[in-house]
């Protein structure tokens, strides 16, 4: 397909991009072993977007088809001005912005909550790796408390509200049964991710990957499970016992790049293609240097059209500087 008679945002394998991962900020208080290297170095405040910076590269994406924006960090709800982000973002609504989605550490919800959804926000994914203190704070190096106080102001609220929990193995990997136990006692769904080689370079094993087979084999020796049909998601649905839903996102065992439908924006305005990019192409020079929206427009589309096939096509360890957490989740 000629570029030229494509969708804006559509690539040259023929998918086309609805959802934005749109980074607040590098920063986070806690230091994840999947995401964060041992000392990060955070980004200078001036190399970050503010506010109306971001709001525009935001609205050139929805112009250009993008329905659906994720908003991730770092932790997301650090940034000061994370509120009003929502607020400005919300208003999008009228260019064909369908849903604003936050995902967060939760750790900072039951004093941002209620402002949070007054300005706009529709759901939360947490991050949720273990319900054991000890296994939570060996892979977080943070405590369990907070995020759970997190988790049921929400949940309290009747916010819509999805547990993440990545897997390592000889860290967490025997959590998936209380986790199971834990979220459907609550009736929230739960989704594990597989280990993906996105943190510290040299870090990641192909050994340490909890696979989707061994996550479905313990679940399969104390309950009935029963896979759905996939969907453009990336996690593959599995009901437990006929009441219960658990997803699997299993980035590094089964790919699901040909339906990949995700662009991310980092924080200091960069956009990558594919959670796997080896770089990322820069927003903010030319947008701060005066350049006008028809010509970001342009860099957007000619970036999103080139970009690879994805992990599938390339699998293993990417050689770059950033790291997951100056990604966005």
């Amino acid at each position: 397909m000629d570029m030229a008679t494509s969708p804006l945002l559509q690539d040259r394998f023929g998918r086309s991009k609805r959802k934005l991962r749109l980074s607040l900020t590098d920063r986070c208080n806690f230091r994840c072993r999947y995401c964060m290297p041992e000392h990060p170095q955070w980004l200078p405040g001036r190399e970050l977007m503010d506010r109306q910076e971001l709001v525009r590269l935001a609205t050139l994406f929805v112009d250009a088809g993008i329905e659906e924006i994720r908003l991730t960090g770092g932790e997301p709800l650090l940034r000061k001005d994370v509120v009003a982000c929502v607020a400005a973002l919300s208003r999008l609504r009228e260019r064909g912005l369908k849903r604003l989605s936050m995902t967060t550490n939760g750790t900072r919800l039951p004093v941002l909550f209620d402002d949070l959804i007054e300005a706009g926000l529709d759901d939360l994914n947490i991050s949720l790796d273990a319900v054991d203190e000890v296994r939570f704070q060996a892979l977080t190096r943070s405590p369990l408390a907070p995020v759970l106080a997190g988790i049921e102001r929400a949940r309290d609220r009747g916010i819509a509200v999805k547990l993440n929990a990545v897997l390592i193995q000889d860290y967490n990997h025997d959590q998936i049964l209380p986790l199971v136990a834990w979220a459907r006692s609550r009736q929230l769904p739960l989704r594990f991710i597989e280990y993906m080689p996105l943190d510290e370079p040299g870090r990641w094993q192909a050994g340490q990957v909890v696979s989707e087979a061994q996550i479905l084999g313990v679940l399969e020796q104390f309950h009935h499970v029963q896979a759905l049909p996939r969907s453009s998601n990336p996690a593959t649905q599995y009901r437990l016992d006929g009441d219960y839903t658990v997803g699997v996102i299993s980035t590094v065992t089964r790919p699901f790049c040909a339906s990949c439908d995700r662009l991310r924006l980092t924080a200091n305005g960069h956009l990558y293609t594919c959670l796997f990019s080896r770089q990322g192409h820069d927003l903010l020079t030319p947008l701060r240097s005066g350049e006008d929206d028809r010509a970001l427009r342009q860099r957007i589309t000619q970036r999103v059209w080139h970009k690879d096939a994805g992990y599938a096509a390339t699998p293993g360890p990417v050689a770059r500087l950033i790291t997951m957490h100056g990604m966005g989740g």
